[in-house]
């Protein structure tokens, strides 16, 4: 997460001529969902995609095995009111822009990664193949058929009220009901990961990413996108302060004159 005040907004630039790359096993983004849409493949084909807003996603924080027991980098997504943290997530956020949800994502060496880089959509390239993690939408309480799609009681000849009855639980000698009986309750609101969807069209303008098929969760639900390859990381730029762009603007205008 970046915390940057108002008049220090403008003294960190980002810059694709500022792109480096580090291999990693995985690369990785945070995102949210959009909704879902189409989009017309060259051939015709019509394919569809779930518009995923992902990015950009400040470094927040290195962890290396000899403090945080854990080599991780901690990425900082969706802007938030610095009066909505408190002091604690204030000071994890000194310098940085100030954000809502924060995910750590394992990484083999944590050489290169600075606080305060940025990773973007431009990290991901249309055929990418990915995993995407979310909180599945909640359902509420749900019966066994809904939930675990029993068959149900037949529907006639006798069977009253029977028809989307659960049925026995178990048999009565052991005086118990064995753990992990399938049993009406909440459905859903859980995390969720769907495997092997495909990237078909990266908008770094907008920041969005458009995969084939659906993903888990509700519109703007929060995303987190993995996948194989090479991580691209804009390295935070240093300006120089104002103050001193002006004496070198005011010593150059000197020599010329």
């Amino acid at each position: 997460m970046n915390r940057l005040k108002n008049n220090q907004i403008n003294l960190i630039i980002f810059s694709p001529a500022h792109f480096s790359h580090y291999i990693s096993i995985m690369k990785f983004i945070i995102g949210q969902k959009i909704g879902m849409s189409q989009v017309f493949l060259p051939d015709g084909t019509v394919m569809p995609v779930t518009k995923v807003k992902a990015g950009p996603c400040q470094i927040v924080q290195i962890k290396d095995d000899k403090k945080e027991n854990a080599k991780a980098v901690q990425l900082g997504f969706g802007a938030a009111k610095e009066f909505r943290l408190n002091k604690p997530q204030l000071g994890h956020l000194k310098d940085l822009e100030t954000v809502r949800h924060l995910h750590d994502f394992s990484v083999d060496k944590t050489d290169g990664f600075d606080r305060g880089d940025t990773v973007t959509v431009e990290t991901f390239a249309p055929g990418d193949t990915v995993e995407v993690t979310g909180v599945s939408k909640g359902k509420g309480f749900a019966g066994v058929v809904k939930r675990h799609h029993f068959h149900g009681g037949p529907a006639s000849h006798g069977h009253k009220d029977n028809l989307r009855m659960p049925g026995s639980i178990g048999a009565g000698g052991v005086q118990r009901v064995f753990k992990g009986m399938r049993m009406g309750g909440r459905m859903g609101g859980e995390q969720v990961t769907v495997k092997n969807l495909q990237i078909v069209e990266v908008h770094p303008e907008t920041g969005e990413l458009y995969i084939k098929g659906a993903v888990p969760g509700g519109r703007n639900g929060i995303l987190v996108v993995l996948g194989a390859g090479e991580l691209k990381v804009v390295k935070k730029s240093v300006v120089q302060p104002a103050a001193t762009v002006d004496a070198i603007a005011s010593s150059v205008s000197e020599e010329k004159a």
